[in-house]
């Protein structure tokens, strides 16, 4: 084996713009990033719809008392704040969507009881994937108060309606 860097035509790394604009081509679909030069834009913004619609449907998968008690605001709640952020994945982005809410003081009730179990049960600090708590914990949120023991979560306490 030669230890010869392959180029391109024009003496570049192969990939190497269209790497660049590939990426620039994802963050402009799933984070908020400015459309790169060379695109259309209504194919695009096209495109973006779609991939927040899908992104929006994975997480209430995931989170189905948060997007129940939004009902027909789910959609333009989790649009509103998934427009400018990349995915982290369904779980971590419902839970980061939950806290938001929370902090905001727009919470629901349901979103507040699902939130209160998910933190009973497991730590999450936002930036590593979650992991099960091994002590027993309380959580609260929105008045709701859950509690993990031995590895079971139950709801002490439903939030304020």
């Amino acid at each position: 084996m030669s230890d010869r860097t392959v180029s391109g035509p024009s003496g570049a790394a192969p990939g190497g713009e269209l790497g660049a604009r590939q990426a620039a081509l994802v963050a402009a679909l799933v984070a908020g990033a400015p459309l790169p030069a060379g695109f259309a834009p209504g194919p695009v913004r096209a495109a973006r719809v779609a991939l927040l619609g899908k992104r929006a449907g994975e997480v209430a998968r995931h989170w189905p008392l948060l997007a129940a008690a939004l009902g027909d605001a789910w959609w333009d709640t989790f649009r509103e704040w998934a427009a400018d952020r990349p995915t982290n994945g369904s779980l971590r982005d419902g839970w980061d969507l939950a806290r938001t809410l929370r902090e905001r003081g727009t919470l629901p009730p349901l979103g507040a009881e699902e939130l209160a179990a998910r933190e009973a049960g497991s730590r999450y600090d936002g930036r590593h994937p979650p992991r099960p708590r091994r002590l027993p914990a309380v959580a609260r949120a929105g008045g709701a108060v859950a509690v993990q023991l031995a590895g079971r979560v139950r709801l002490l306490r439903p939030a304020r309606r």
